[in-house]
């Protein structure tokens, strides 16, 4: 399986298990269990792939099965993929109450 394939398998559920740990953490922004998913594995993905992109180290995590590349693409996903529930949890929100 490529690098790449399994680094956005990693980023996708990291993000998803921080989407939901910021959902269960905030109730103001909680979007449900499956909203949680989503926008965390969304974010998870957008954020490990920029986290790659600035730090060329990480890109190697099936290659040689580095283990700090793959601790490095469990956190870069799970806290991008919380942020993004956390905004966008904050968002819809927000516009359900107006």
């Amino acid at each position: 399986m490529s690098g790449t394939i399994i680094n956005l398998i990693i980023q996708l559920i990291a993000g998803a298990i921080g989407g939901n740990a910021v959902g269960a953490a905030a109730k103001n922004v909680n979007l449900g269990t499956a909203g949680n998913t989503v926008a965390g594995a969304v974010g998870g993905v957008a954020g490990g792939s920029l986290l790659t992109s600035l730090i060329p180290m990480l890109s190697g995590a099936a290659g040689g099965m580095d283990v700090g590349a793959i601790v490095g693409q469990l956190v870069g996903g799970g806290v991008s993929g919380a942020i993004v529930s956390a905004i966008v949890g904050m968002v819809i929100n927000n516009m359900k109450s107006a």
